[in-house]
Formats: structure tokens, sequence, C-alpha cells
């Protein structure tokens, strides 16, 4: 059966998301420390990231290391710091809290271009930040009495991270930035030794937990999800990936019985009904301007 371009960039990104999405799980059903969590998640990963980018690239593996340059060293650097801000952040508050706060990524993304690339933003746009915002800054108001306004917080540092590497891989745009996601994932793995990690002391439950987590999942749904934008448009893409967004807390409630905070919910349900919106009236957007270029070249 032949499938056309977009129904295979929707059921690689579908796959992509669904494989991701127990990610927050996972992080929470680990038993060890952090810092040896943290250790196994990013070298687990960037091994498995290694052996794609060989069979892909063969002899010019090492090339698209030095293909990145120094954007993709940005960007490795930022991927590193994101993944320490984000794996601590489960630790520190509900999965809930920091999934929701996450799904304002692309809106971070757009903030950042308009003052690093100085790109323009749609009316909808700034709408959806300061409504995004809003919600987060409810989401922080419920932490104060809970005690995990830090862990909140660094899912917000998290993502800045993630946008501010969107905005570094568009300014790179005509280089692939895998190696450089590999490279950011193998940088956490000396700072989570200098912080304390023991690699060698971790039960045997841990061991098929970081396996799988390391291993399969996020090597796995981040190739994907890197090959997804390139048979649909960009908003797509985001509306799809606000899928995790619920999925995690989910998966989280089903097997740890954790239930958010009713102002969670409340923003939450913010949160992501404003970018669905908006994803919605960018892809409208989109498409409006692609006809009418299509018109005007005919």
């Amino acid at each position: 059966m032949n499938l056309s371009t977009h129904t295979k960039g929707l059921l690689i990104t579908f796959a992509a998301v669904l494989i991701l999405s127990p990610d927050a799980l996972l992080v929470r059903l680990v038993r060890c420390d952090v810092w040896t969590l943290l250790f196994w998640r990013c070298l687990l990963t960037g091994c498995i990231q290694s052996v794609f980018l060989a069979v892909t690239y063969r002899r010019q593996f090492l090339q698209s290391f030095h293909n990145i340059g120094r954007t993709g060293v940005l960007s490795a650097i930022i991927v590193s710091s994101g993944s320490l801000m984000f794996v601590n952040s489960l630790k520190q508050t509900a999965a809930a809290n920091t999934l929701i706060i996450l799904a304002a990524t692309p809106l971070i993304s757009s903030l950042l271009s308009r003052i690093f690339l100085r790109e323009k933003i749609a009316r909808h746009t700034w709408i959806a930040i300061f409504i995004c915002f809003g919600g987060i800054l409810l989401i922080f108001s419920g932490s104060l009495a809970s005690g995990l306004l830090l862990g909140d917080l660094l899912a917000l540092g998290a993502t800045f991270m993630w946008g501010s590497n969107l905005v570094v891989i568009r300014s790179g745009k005509s280089v692939n930035m895998i190696p450089a996601n590999l490279l950011g994932n193998l940088l956490v793995v000396p700072a989570a030794l200098t912080a304390g990690a023991q690699p060698m002391n971790i039960a045997s439950p841990d061991i098929l937990l970081l396996l799988l987590l390391g291993g399969v999942v996020l090597p796995v749904s981040f190739t994907m999800i890197t090959l997804g934008p390139r048979y649909l448009p960009a908003p797509e893409v985001s509306l799809i990936l606000l899928v995790e967004t619920i999925l995690g807390p989910i998966w989280v409630w089903m097997v740890l019985k954790e239930v958010p905070h009713t102002t969670t919910l409340v923003a939450g349900a913010l949160i992501v009904g404003t970018l669905v919106v908006h994803t919605l009236m960018s892809l409208r957007a989109q498409r409006t301007s692609n006809r009418d270029n299509l018109l005007k070249s005919v």
C-alpha cells in the first residue's frame, strides 16, 4: 500500500509521540538518585544515536560532527542543560506540572526568534504567549503551598532551553543537527559524574527501566520526531506533540496514582486549549499563504 507523504508524516509523528509519552513515568519509576539516572539516561541515548548515525553516514560519520560547527556546539550545550533541568523537575514536582509547562516550548521559541532572529510574531501568537504565561503563573501559585515551586521553575528553565534549541537549529537549518543532540546527551555524562552519580550502584529493576528509557524510548522517539517535520507542516507537528502533554500525566496517574492539583488541571486546560487554537490558526494561515503563492506563480 502506497502512503501519501502527509499520511506518512502523520504516522511517523504520532508513533514518535506515543513512544515518548511514558518518558515522565519511567523517570519517576527509577529509584536511583537523580544524577545516576541522568548518567545512564543520557549515555544510553547517546550510544544508540551513535549507532543510528554510523549506519546512516558510514564513512562520513565523523564528518557529520564537524559539519555542525559552532551552531551545533551551542545546540549541544543547550540540550545538555535542558536535560539536566527536565529530569530534576520531574523529581521535584508533579509530572503534569512539568509536561504542561513544557508544552509552551513552541511559543517560547517564537518569542526568542523575535529577540534573536528578528522574526515577526503574528498577533494571535502574542496573545497565545501571554495566555500561556498566565497559565504557568497559575501553576506556580498552586505549587507555592505544596512546596513544588522549585520543580516548576526547573520545568520553565527546560522550556526555555528547548525553545532556544529550536531557534539555534533554525539558524543552522541546512545542517543535520542530530549529531548535536547526541553530543548534548554525552555532555550530561561527565556533569552527572561530577555531581555524584554512582553508575554501578543501581538495583536490577532500575537497570531494566533505564535500558527501556535510554535504549529505546528516547533515541527512537527523537529520531522519528526529527523525521516527521520532513513530511508535515511545523504547526501540524506542534499540534501532534501536544498529545504527550495529555498522555504523560495519564500514564503517571494510572501507574503511580498521582492526581494533578486542581490548579494544575485548570492551567493545563487553559494552556493546551490555547496552544490547540493557536496551532490551528497558524496551520490555516500557512495553507492560505501557500495557496496565494501558488496562484501568483500560475
